[in-house]
């Protein structure tokens, strides 16, 4: 059951002036539900809800058995979570998105990242959320539930790997390929990749920002993999990574 706690809100945020809810934006918080909690209420940063571990000890030392979600900020408000960041050509994606921070103690050791599982009841709860969310903003559709490193693939890597996305898709939220239609431009690409000024478009057409140099480039490719292709994102093109990225723009973009 979802169960909203509007304990502890956020005094960083600040008006929407007008523009509508166009996304859901899901990040991890790298750090335990306290140290979280403490940031995104009191350290100049913000997100409309927090979503607590619930098998994470600082969310039981603060006295919680059950798993709630915390609304930080109010929907109606514009929150500091996306940061720079562009879809679909727009930037500044805090004016129109909805954020969701989610306790995972993913770590940047260097450059070399340790990504954890998400815990199965986190993961309905999310789906809880973000369906109640969606159900509310009916113009958002399966493109419009995206992670940070879709918008800010340049700099950023969260909610990473191990966020069920497909998953996700099955329960109705997000986007997710055809496995057919995968297959069928895999084999297509067996020949040869497309030219690259041609997947630039691709990833242009999905969504995703321009890449302005060749570690852009592998960079966004790294952000697409860590969601559509889990088990290997390590940023190389490949003929699986463009078969699903043309399979999803046929799906989703009438491509």
């Amino acid at each position: 059951m979802l169960v909203i706690d509007s304990s502890f809100p956020s005094r960083d945020f600040n008006q929407r002036n007008g523009e509508p809810v166009r996304q859901i934006i899901l990040h991890y918080t790298a750090a335990p539900f306290a140290a979280s909690l403490r940031t995104l209420t009191r350290g100049g940063v913000s997100a409309h809800y927090l979503l607590p571990d619930p098998d994470e000890p600082s969310y039981h030392a603060a006295g919680y058995d059950e798993l709630r979600v915390f609304r930080l900020v109010d929907e109606d408000k514009r929150a500091w979570h996306a940061g720079v960041s562009h879809w679909c050509g727009r930037d500044n994606l805090n004016n129109g998105a909805i954020g969701i921070e989610i306790i995972n103690l993913a770590r940047d050791d260097g450059g070399v990242f340790t990504f954890p599982e998400y815990g199965r009841e986190q993961v309905d709860m999310l789906i809880a959320l973000v369906g109640d969310i969606l159900g509310r903003y009916p113009q958002m559709g399966p493109m419009d539930v995206l992670g940070h490193s879709d918008v800010a693939y340049w700099r950023k890597s969260d909610p990473g790997p191990r966020l069920p996305w497909q998953c996700l898709f099955e329960a109705g939220i997000g986007a997710w390929f055809d496995e057919a239609t995968r297959a069928m431009y895999q084999r297509r690409f067996c020949l040869g990749l497309p030219p690259e000024v041609e997947l630039e478009r691709a990833f242009q057409r999905f969504g995703y920002k321009p890449a302005l140099n060749r570690r852009e480039f592998e960079l966004r490719t790294r952000a697409f993999q860590m969601r559509f292709r889990q088990r290997d994102y390590c940023g190389a093109l490949d003929g699986e990574t463009c078969a699903i990225l043309y399979a999803l723009n046929e799906r989703y973009r009438g491509i």
